[in-house]
């Protein structure tokens, strides 16, 4: 062996001190090795510190607090058993009631047993069917109608309202907003709007499925009645009323959903909830806007839950907009939008709001909070008042065929968008009231047999809209860049009006 050969059999150095220094560079190594996986998990994680996402938690809570499953399983006994003693008059609607009871009885054990938040999620579906089961099946009693709607609710209530109550951890206020859309107080108006708008709905169900012998109606007469017996709610295949208090009953629940950080720890329900709310809460305010075109007479229920919806929209479009704004972020920063939908997200307290003297500061409003996001300007209110009196206009000027329909349509239209105007995140909608004043200045020269009197009051109310809808009003909060599209500032400009 030559002198030059210092390495022991196993290839470790022999002497002491370059012994030393290998040691030192493995350690090294294995050191930095575990300071990149570390990294990896926290970036498959989403978050900096390495905590669970906020989909992650809503999936372990089920399954750490058990107690509502208790409920669920006593739930789903009560429908195996009640049926019978209520008297369905329906065998498939009690065989159909008894089954998803032993589903939901399945399900709340499965949760325990093998400690599966999905089927604790799947019972909220469950609870979903029983709201929805009374008109799918025409349901021949008031009381079948009833027990099965209230035990939906409630299972609903227990597998999702209950498990998502805890609070999530990191601030709350959106990036760059000078307010949180998601508190408690900016969703009490629409929980209360839409629980109106349920037994609104229910209670003129009860007259389409045969539960009573008269609709009430303070204004129209037997118009409600009318209404719900015409061709138009022939049509669908089930109450659309029975259809009308599932929806409200829906949004009252998601109002209720998830905490004050929920624009970001729950993107998907926030989603559905805007879903729910706008596109399809506007579609049940333009059949109700038809009534008078295709039916021939109003519904004062119908009216007053259409006019709750419209508000509704107003009060839900800032909660869509952070939540919209927030899954962008998300993206640009590496997730991707499947799990930035279902996962949610953390934000930084530096990044968190605009700045303390502009942050407005949660719960010290009570009375104002909850409609934190919407102004009225007296432009809009003016444009508001315009579209009621061109509504009521043929009934004033004696107006009908074309121009009365006309006048009813056009009217309806520059209310609603009007209303969804208050919201300053949708501050742009009110340009749509432009086309609709057009048409109601040149309409009555175009439409024979419109007395003078109606054409000039026509073209005036029209001019008024026309201008009323340009001028921007004062925006008082801030959203994160979201201004700029709101409020168009350039068109406001136009109008010596603005702002």
């Amino acid at each position: 062996m030559t002198d030059e050969r210092r390495d022991d059999l196993n290839g470790e150095p022999t002497d002491p001190g370059a012994r030393h220094s290998r040691a030192n560079k493995r350690d090294l190594h294995d050191e930095n090795s575990s300071g990149k996986h570390e990294d990896d998990r926290e970036r498959n994680d989403g978050n900096g510190d390495g905590s669970m996402r906020p989909g992650d938690m809503m999936l372990s809570h089920p399954t750490e607090e058990i107690w509502p499953q208790y409920a669920v399983i006593s739930l789903g006994v009560w429908l195996v058993v009640s049926p019978p003693t209520l008297g369905y008059e329906s065998t498939l609607m009690t065989w159909g009631t008894v089954l998803t009871g032993l589903v939901l009885i399945a399900l709340a054990g499965i949760t325990i047993y093998r400690e599966s938040g999905y089927a604790n999620y799947a019972n909220g579906f469950v609870g979903l069917w029983l709201v929805f089961s009374p008109i799918a099946f025409w349901a021949p009693t008031a009381a079948a109608y009833a027990n099965n709607m209230l035990v939906g609710v409630m299972v609903i209530t227990f597998t999702v309202l209950i498990v998502m109550r805890s609070e999530m951890e990191g601030p709350a206020v959106p990036p760059g907003w000078s307010y949180n859309p998601s508190t408690g107080a900016q969703r009490a108006p629409l929980v209360v709007l839409g629980v109106f708008g349920f037994f609104a709905s229910w209670y003129m169900a009860a007259y389409q499925l045969g539960y009573i012998g008269s609709a009430w109606d303070p204004l129209y007469g037997t118009g409600t009645e009318q209404i719900l017996t015409s061709k138009v709610s022939a049509a669908f295949p089930v109450s659309d009323a029975g259809l009308g208090a599932v929806a409200y009953s829906v949004e009252a629940l998601m109002a209720f959903m998830g905490d004050r950080r929920r624009w970001r720890t729950m993107p998907w329900m926030v989603t559905f909830f805007g879903i729910v709310v706008i596109p399809l809460g506007f579609v049940q305010v333009l059949l109700v806007i038809m009534q008078p075109i295709m039916v021939g007479t109003w519904c004062t229920l119908c009216l007053l839950s259409a006019f709750g919806m419209l508000w509704m929209i107003s009060l839900t479009v800032d909660e869509v907009v952070a939540m919209g704004q927030y899954l962008v972020r998300l993206m640009r920063q590496g997730d991707s939008l499947w799990t930035a939908f279902w996962m949610g997200g953390m934000i930084s307290e530096d990044e968190s709001g605009v700045d303390e003297t502009e942050t407005r500061p949660i719960g010290d409003s009570p009375v104002s909070e909850p409609f934190w996001g919407v102004s009225i300007p007296w432009t809009l209110l003016v444009a508001m008042a315009l579209g009621v009196w061109f509504m009521l206009s043929p009934t004033i000027f004696g107006t009908s065929g074309l121009m009365a329909d006309s006048s009813h349509l056009m009217g309806s239209l520059v209310v609603s968008f009007t209303v969804i105007a208050t919201a300053e995140p949708a501050r742009a909608i009110r340009f749509l009231n432009i086309p609709l004043a057009v048409w109601i200045i040149t309409v009555p020269w175009l439409v024979a047999d419109v007395p003078t009197i109606a054409a000039i009051n026509a073209t005036v109310a029209g001019t008024l809209v026309l201008f009323l809808s340009i001028p921007r009003g004062p925006i008082v909060d801030r959203y994160g860049g979201w201004e700029r599209y709101a409020t168009l500032e350039s068109v406001s400009r136009l109008n010596p009006l603005s702002n």
